[in-house]
């Protein structure tokens, strides 16, 4: 059975940890009409995606 010689320092520790923090999703500009939407996603206030109309969006 594996034991440790020595303690994990705090450094290692959270340096192994780090990858578990919170990402803030990434926002890319539509083409269409400039909002921020999702990347591979139509975009919710146009309902474009790729330069073509996917969605026919309902204005309130």
């Amino acid at each position: 059975m594996g034991v440790p010689k020595r303690k994990v320092s705090k450094a290692r520790c959270r340096t192994r940890r780090s990858i578990n923090r919170y990402h803030a999703p990434q926002l890319n500009v539509c083409s269409n009409c400039g909002a921020a939407c999702l990347p591979h996603r139509v975009c919710p206030s146009c309902g474009h995606y790729k330069g073509r109309q996917i969605v026919s969006v309902e204005l309130k």
